[in-house]
């Protein structure tokens, strides 16, 4: 009895005169070496994705901020926070992992939200990243660099690289933005899904397709390393949400929440979402289920 008052006099005493500065990570291996036996109690989190870049690109590109997020989380609940990456290799195995609750949270595109909350409506948006203070930012059409068409009408005839078949960018907003202009899948000499976003600008740039839709981001980077695409085209879309899990406990997910939410200027988090996060309400994505509906027509 004394030794269990005598360890919990000491965790006390750590997290009140050294929470501020030492991690509940730090704190729990302290404490093990310290006392043998003694352990804080702890959340293990699974958080899940889908590579839409390759999954080197997707590691190096989340570790970072898992590391950031589990330790500012560790010092919010008072207990040592851990957390796991999974990669899933399609988009609908993601959406699988997190509706069955596989996977802890998860940062999705706006389409496979609207298709996970079909799946499991209890599934809850944590935050919404930033693009500048706004919850929109850009999909592109590319074509090659050197390549005659100058509009989207001239398409017809023609062919198109998608990405995934649940792509927000990769499908749906472009197949609306290809109907406005009067295109439909009849009208295009051959289309095909061709999974990551890199790999639709790669087949463009290698003039294996007329045409293609990807995310701003990626024709960024494409174009830095060399690969002959252009933009043709450009059309809104609804920044990513970070999904929370219906069996995520309540106080996770706030505190997830706070810290997300008070990162905007942390350098970590800016590799995730330039401008930090904002709050996210389901009505945010309407405007991907009015593209997946008139998608159908495609």
């Amino acid at each position: 009895m004394k030794l269990f008052e005598c360890t919990f006099g000491i965790i006390e005493l750590f997290r009140k005169r050294l929470r501020p500065a030492i991690s509940g990570a730090l704190l729990a291996a302290w404490l093990a070496a310290l006392l043998p036996g003694a352990a804080l109690a702890g959340t293990d989190l699974v958080f899940g994705t889908y590579a839409a870049d390759k999954p080197t690109a997707t590691v190096k590109q989340y570790q970072p901020f898992l590391s950031y997020l589990s330790g500012r989380m560790s010092e919010e609940l008072g207990e040592p926070v851990t957390i796991r990456l999974k990669i899933a290799k399609e988009y609908e195995e993601g959406i699988r992992q997190l509706a069955s609750g596989e996977v802890d949270f998860a940062r999705f595109g706006p389409a496979s939200y609207v298709h996970v909350m079909k799946e499991n409506p209890g599934i809850r948006i944590i935050a919404m990243e930033s693009k500048n203070g706004q919850k929109r930012f850009k999909g592109v059409i590319v074509v090659h660099h050197d390549s005659s068409v100058q509009s989207v009408e001239e398409l017809a005839g023609l062919t198109f690289a998608f990405g995934d078949e649940l792509s927000t960018i990769g499908r749906y907003l472009a197949q609306e933005y290809l109907l406005e202009a009067g295109i439909s899948s009849a009208d295009l000499h051959e289309f095909a899904y061709l999974g990551r976003h890199d790999l639709v600008g790669e087949a463009v740039g290698a003039g294996r397709y007329t045409a293609g839709a990807l995310k701003e981001s990626t024709y960024k980077k494409l174009v830095a390393k060399g690969v002959p695409i252009r933009v043709l085209a450009s059309f809104d879309n609804v920044t990513k949400p970070w999904l929370a899990s219906a069996d995520m406990p309540e106080n996770v997910l706030e505190a997830m929440r706070r810290v997300m939410l008070s990162s905007e200027h942390e350098e970590i988090v800016r590799r995730i979402s330039r401008n930090g996060f904002l709050l996210g309400e389901d009505q945010d994505y309407d405007i991907i289920r009015r593209a997946m509906e008139r998608s159908l027509a495609f």
